[in-house]
């Protein structure tokens, strides 16, 4: 009888530490890779609403411009003098800072090279 209790012991330990192991895995996941995933998630919701006209962004595909409009699901983007692109609110990657440089044309460019 005393054998049966200390094996039944034995296993009771075996699923608890078990168990223990399997919950500290799901924590270290959850510190590690879900929370951080909600926590950008709602980082770039708060960009994509504090967006307003005049600010400087960059979208996900790499395409710098100035935010001409504004509206629920379309933003209208000013990427040259003149030109402009309509774009889903969702590809906005950021907010960036601009510095206007003029094209150098390319007999500027050779007198530098010189």
């Amino acid at each position: 009888m005393i054998p049966q209790l200390l094996a039944q012991a034995k296993g009771s330990m075996f699923d608890s530490s078990f168990l223990l192991w399997i919950a500290g895995i799901f924590a270290i996941m959850y510190f590690f890779i879900i929370r951080p995933q909600q926590k950008q998630a709602k980082d770039q919701q708060a960009l994509l609403g504090a967006l307003k006209k005049g600010d400087d962004v960059v979208t996900t595909s790499g395409i710098l411009g100035k935010v001409f409009a504004v509206a629920d699901k379309v933003i209208t983007l000013e990427i040259a003098n003149g030109v402009k692109i309509r774009i889903l609110k969702a590809s906005i990657q950021g907010k960036v800072t601009l510095t206007e440089e003029a094209p150098k044309s390319d007999e500027a460019a050779k007198k530098e090279e010189k």
